[in-house]
């Protein structure tokens, strides 16, 4: 799938030290636009925090969206391998949302800009917004449809399952990353997993007994 025009110019280099020299602007527009936003956020800002000549800038990319579109992609790369690799060789479906929850917090706490660049996402370039979560909805679905498969999960749609799931996360990481600058509590975790395994109904449902909207297997 095609996400930017801009993108497919963006320049890969071949050595190690032009490699560094492209990963330094990267991290400045993480922070320069999580600073000042797009609109606002200017190469010369971007290359003065990767302490780069500015015509060095274009040697790489070709303009602020073309660097804007490949951050966001990244962004997503290393969100999604950090994940992949925690949860490796898990087998119980909910210590993987327990893995998998306490990485995404680790992951937002560090690059806490993450929210807001993606946000800014769905102005600057509406099919990477959607390309975002999209890309991290796609493994969600397939871990979810073999935790089913394996009868640890009752049958449901597992993309719809998958983006209510990453919704809470993603509104709990705000609450608690964004705006304290902290991970959630241990609390919040468990409380999130307690959800998880039996929603809020006070007598919650037995392996076995069929239900609205879904049954045990």
């Amino acid at each position: 799938m095609s996400i930017s025009s801009s993108n497919r110019l963006a320049s890969q280099p071949a050595t190690q030290r032009g490699q560094r020299t492209r990963q330094k602007l990267l991290d400045a527009a993480e922070a320069v636009f999580g600073e000042k936003g797009y609109e606002r956020a200017s190469i010369a800002e971007i290359t003065q925090r990767a302490s780069v000549a500015q015509g060095t800038f274009y040697v790489y990319f070709p303009d602020k969206k073309a660097i804007f579109v490949e951050l966001v992609q990244e962004l997503s790369h290393r969100l999604r391998r950090e994940i992949a690799v925690a949860v490796e060789g898990l087998s119980d479906r909910l210590e993987v949302e327990r893995v998998g929850l306490r990485t995404f917090f680790a992951f937002a706490h560090q690059h806490r800009n993450l929210y807001k660049i993606v946000r800014q996402a769905e102005f600057v370039d509406e099919e990477l917004f959607r390309w975002y979560y999209r890309r991290l909805a796609e493994g969600y679905v397939r871990g979810l449809s073999q935790a089913i498969d394996a009868r640890q999960l009752r049958r449901l749609d597992p993309e719809c399952l998958a983006y209510c799931l990453m919704g809470i996360a993603d509104f709990l990481g705000m609450r608690w990353v964004l705006w304290n600058d902290e991970r959630p509590p241990e609390a919040v975790v468990e409380s999130m997993l307690t959800f998880i395994r039996h929603g809020m109904d006070p007598h919650p449902l037995t392996q076995g007994r069929e239900t609205q909207g879904g049954q045990y297997d």
